[in-house]
C-alpha cells in the first residue's frame, strides 16, 4: 500500500536543509527565499527543530545555525567517505598543476552532494566544504550530471523537481528551456554554472565550468573548475582549462570503475 507523505514532516526537513545551507546565518527570510514556505510556517518549523536540538537561535542576531546533533542523521552514510578517498589525491594534483580549486560531486536524489573539493585556500573556500549540496539546475556540477546521466535517473529528478517549489528547481517548469539547455551541455561535452546563480551566491565574483566523470557504462558523479570572472571569461576559461578538467575527469572514472563494487 503506498501512503501520501506527511507534508509537515516534508517542510520541517526542508527547513532544517535550508539553515544548513546557509553556514549558521540562517533568517526566516533567507528561508523563505531557499524553501519557498511562508513565513508563518518557517517560525513554527524552526520552533520544532529548536525544540529537538537540531536548530539553535542566536538572540542578538536572530538568525539560526544547525547544532551537533544534526551529525547524527549521516551516521549510517558512508559512501561519499569511500569515493572521496579515491579521488582526493588526483583532485590535490590537480589543484596544484592548474592553480584553481575544484570539487567533486555525486548525485544525491535533488542536489549534487560534494564528496571532495580543493578548496582549502582563501579566498576561494567562500565556506564550501565536503557535504555541501549544489542545486541542479543552476550549477556546473548539477547540469554536466544531468545532461549525461540515464535519461530515467533525469526524468525521476525531473519529477520529483517539478513538484517542489523552492526556487533552485524552477527551470524544472520550463522544459523546452532546460531541454536546450541539456542539448547544449551534451553538444559541447561540458556546463557553466548559471549567470543568476553566480550573482546571488557570489556576488558574480566566481564562475565555473563543470564535466560528468564517466565511463562508457555508468555516470559516476561530476567535477567542476571554479575561478575568480574578473581573471577570464567563460569562453577563456574553457580554451584554457576544459582539455585537462576532462583528462581528470576520465582518470577518475577509470578509477571508480575499477572499485565499482565498493561504491554501489
Amino acid at each position: 500500500m503506498a501512503y501520501k507523505p506527511v507534508i509537515a514532516a516534508l517542510r520541517v526537513l526542508d527547513v532544517l536543509a535550508a539553515v544548513s545551507k546557509t553556514n549558521g546565518d540562517a533568517t526566516v527570510g533567507k528561508i523563505h527565499r531557499l524553501t519557498a514556505l511562508d513565513k508563518a510556517t518557517i517560525v513554527r518549523m524552526l520552533h520544532t527543530l529548536n525544540h529537538a536540538g537540531y536548530v539553535v537561535r542566536d538572540t542578538k542576531s536572530q538568525t539560526y545555525r544547525v547544532t551537533g546533533k544534526t551529525l547524527q542523521l549521516s551516521v549510517g552514510y558512508n559512501r561519499h567517505q569511500t569515493i572521496g578517498a579515491i579521488v582526493s589525491e588526483d583532485l590535490a594534483q590537480f589543484r596544484q598543476s592548474i592553480g584553481w580549486p575544484s570539487d567533486v560531486s555525486i548525485f544525491d536524489e535533488e542536489a549534487m552532494l560534494v564528496i571532495e573539493t580543493s578548496r582549502e585556500t582563501e579566498p576561494m573556500r567562500f565556506f564550501r566544504k565536503p557535504g555541501y549540496r549544489a542545486p541542479m539546475l543552476y550549477t556546473s556540477l548539477g547540469r554536466a550530471y544531468l545532461a549525461f546521466c540515464p535519461d530515467a535517473e533525469r526524468q525521476a529528478f525531473l519529477q520529483r523537481a517539478r513538484e517542489n517549489p523552492a526556487p533552485e528547481f524552477a527551470l524544472s517548469r520550463a522544459p523546452d528551456a532546460l531541454k536546450e539547455l541539456l542539448e547544449t551541455v551534451r553538444a559541447q561535452g561540458y556546463a557553466t554554472m548559471d549567470e543568476s546563480y553566480s550573482r546571488e551566491y557570489y556576488e558574480s565574483q566566481f564562475f565555473s565550468i563543470g564535466v560528468p566523470i564517466r565511463s562508457r557504462s555508468r555516470v559516476y558523479g561530476a567535477m567542476n573548475i571554479i575561478y575568480l570572472r574578473h581573471t577570464m571569461s567563460p569562453e577563456e576559461a574553457r580554451d584554457q582549462f576544459l582539455g585537462a578538467l576532462t583528462d581528470v575527469a576520465d582518470r577518475l572514472a577509470v578509477k571508480l570503475e575499477a572499485h565499482s563494487g565498493d561504491i554501489s
